[in-house]
């Protein structure tokens, strides 16, 4: 068994309120989701224009962990409404 975590660091673009802020996060953690992985808003929440964006995959295989990652990354540097910042990987693997 293999788990794939990917934390991403993202900036809004014009928020002004926490409604706001969820308003532009929610239907992206929700495109998210769609790629079958764990998906939340992560670290510190009460920021207006700053999120991280935490994903979470398990399988079989690292290489599908890998693929998914991949595709989560590209899904969110493409989110017109967010600025990916950086993105940390971390993996757990059956010799861990």
């Amino acid at each position: 068994m293999y788990v794939g975590i990917l934390e991403a660091d993202v900036l809004l673009g014009a928020v002004s309120s926490l409604k706001q802020k969820r308003a532009v996060l929610r239907p992206v953690l929700a495109r998210l989701r769609r790629l079958e992985v764990s998906v939340a808003e992560a670290g510190d929440t009460d920021l207006l224009r700053r999120a991280q964006i935490g994903v979470a995959v398990v399988s079989g295989t690292a290489a599908h962990v890998g693929e998914v990652l991949d595709t989560c990354e590209r899904q969110l540097a493409g989110e017109p409404e967010l600025e990916l910042l950086s993105v940390h990987r971390r993996w757990v693997g059956p010799e861990d």
